[in-house]
Order: C-alpha cells, then sequence, then structure tokens
C-alpha cells in the first residue's frame, strides 16, 4: 500500500508527518519500540531536508507500506541542497533506519529511509 501527504516545508508540520508515518505503520507488525525509533527517524529525516528547502516549498511525503517493512521519503525543492553526514541528523538516522538513501539533484532533495519490524521475521507457532 502507499500513501502520500504534502505539507508546507515548515518545521512546525514535522508532528503530521511522524504521526501520519507511525500510524501507518502501526497497522505492520512493528513493536512499540520499534515505532518509537520509526517516529524518531522520521523527525531526523525532515530536520535533514527542511533548511534545504527554498521558501514557500512544499514537504512531499511518500510511504510505502509491504508485510514488515516501511519506507518512506521526503523531499523539498531545494536550490543548492547540501547534505550534512556529519550531523545529528544523519547520524541518529543511520543508526535507526535499516536503510538511508538521499538522492540531490539540482532542484530537488530527498530522503528516504526504510525500517523494518523485527517480528516479521519471527516464525509463529499456532
Amino acid at each position: 500500500m502507499d500513501a502520500e501527504l504534502r505539507v508546507p516545508a515548515d518545521g512546525a508540520f514535522v508532528a503530521v508527518v511522524r504521526t501520519t508515518a507511525t500510524g501507518l505503520a502501526a497497522r505492520l507488525d512493528f513493536t512499540i519500540d520499534e515505532l518509537e525509533d520509526l517516529r524518531m527517524a522520521v523527525g531526523e529525516a525532515c530536520a535533514l531536508v527542511l533548511p534545504e528547502a527554498v521558501p514557500g516549498a512544499a514537504l512531499d511525503c511518500h510511504f510505502a507500506l509491504a508485510p514488515g517493512r516501511f519506507t518512506m521519503t521526503v523531499s523539498v525543492a531545494a536550490t543548492a541542497p547540501e547534505l550534512d553526514r556529519d550531523g545529528f541528523a544523519w547520524q541518529v538516522l543511520d543508526a535507526l533506519a535499516d536503510d538511508v538513501v538521499t538522492e540531490i539533484t539540482d532542484d530537488r532533495f530527498s530522503v528516504s529511509l526504510t525500517l523494518r519490524a523485527s517480528l516479521a521475521d519471527t516464525p509463529v507457532d499456532h
């Protein structure tokens, strides 16, 4: 299942993005701790892209849900984006997410993150 969300590229809307992401991921086999990790990772992904947004831009969010796997891409219009891989946001995101992919073009900056549920890999005895 895929879903999309567009909000103003303003830090005041990060809570909406985090709430949406964790609400969608709650439908998967994530534990409470994994949902909290996801919530933090989403916030840090937003923290990476928002400072690079051009004035008046939107924060575009794409969510891809699969059994036991949550993937999200956040992106903004940006004129000369730079990725700070030494900053706090990157370090937290890299520690929490199973996969992190960034894409920088002349006019767009995006961060994609994937988290997998640990319970999805555990066989269930019936």
